[in-house]
């Protein structure tokens, strides 16, 4: 099978565990994941299988979108609700005039520190690791984009809690978003929940939960959920090949230039997706083959 699975990752499992189910219903076992999910999180995870995973760098798979619950009063090693408390602050005078004021704050580009418990790596070993010895070393801020940040509900209390709807930048922790927002706002927050519902042209509406995979692996229709690869590359420039060009393609030749800045998708006059294409000393070169 070759194509893309919009899974609907339920919390608990890693990432890297939906993959492995996915592999064992696919039977297969080029299968690869774009863009990691934390256990406790839920939502869009895009897998790719058999030659799509040559696609996963080219996939359209920004922004990203989330539904995220801020809880107030209450920080953790995490900046999760995973995680264990490391301080508590006054949170009941928060009003949702105040949150506003404080979300206002967090939308545009942005430099964030990544959260101790992260797979960035820091001298060759990823954070988590170290976070695991009780280790705490500086991190450097890297650079993000908060598109929107829309406050959907508020609930004020001595733990007030805010529905928030994110939409961001990949490489943004909205763990560690919703640690800043609680200092903004006066107090100390953490994230409480984190649903993903959207990696750029893949939605929410789209994706199969781990039973309906398990059901259509069962009933010999796993294919049927499939994007093929040209679907899947939807969401990027196209251009139209004619036989010729296509050929031509499959063999690796180049072809006149798109005139595009970025990865192009390549279409055949059947519909496949021969190749992704990007201009390159003066010819458009393929980057990636599929024919």
């Amino acid at each position: 099978m070759d194509g893309v699975l919009v899974c609907d990752k339920p919390a608990g499992p890693t990432s890297h565990d939906v993959v492995a189910r996915v592999r064992r219903l696919a039977g297969q076992r080029r299968v690869g994941h774009a863009g990691t999910l934390d256990p406790p999180a839920t939502g869009v995870l895009v897998v790719a299988l058999g030659r799509a995973t040559r696609l996963l760098p080219f996939l359209p798979l920004e922004p990203k979108r989330y539904t995220a619950t801020v809880r107030f009063g209450t920080a953790t090693d995490t900046l999760d609700a995973a995680g264990r408390p490391t301080a508590t602050a006054p949170a009941d005078q928060l009003d949702e005039a105040a949150l506003r004021a404080a979300l206002a704050r967090f939308v545009g580009p942005q430099l964030q520190v990544p959260p101790m418990v992260s797979a960035v790596k820091v001298g060759g070993e990823r954070l988590y690791a170290k976070a695991r010895r009780g280790e705490q070393v500086d991190r450097r801020p890297r650079p993000v984009t908060v598109h929107a940040l829309e406050l959907r509900a508020f609930r004020p209390g001595p733990a007030p809690e805010a529905t928030l709807e994110v939409r961001c930048s990949g490489g943004t922790y909205v763990r560690a978003l919703a640690d800043d927002l609680g200092r903004a706002a006066g107090t100390l927050a953490h994230l409480a929940a984190l649903r993903r519902t959207g990696v750029g042209a893949f939605s929410e509406a789209a994706a199969a939960t781990l039973p309906r995979l398990e059901a259509a692996a069962a009933a010999g229709t796993l294919a049927e959920l499939l994007i093929d690869p040209a679907g899947a590359m939807a969401g990027v420039a196209t251009r139209a090949l004619d036989d010729g060009e296509a050929a031509a393609l499959a063999v690796g030749r180049p072809l006149a230039p798109t005139g595009t800045g970025g990865p192009v998708a390549a279409i055949a006059p059947d519909g496949r997706l021969v190749a992704v294409i990007e201009d390159e000393r003066g010819h458009a070169r393929p980057r990636v083959v599929l024919a």
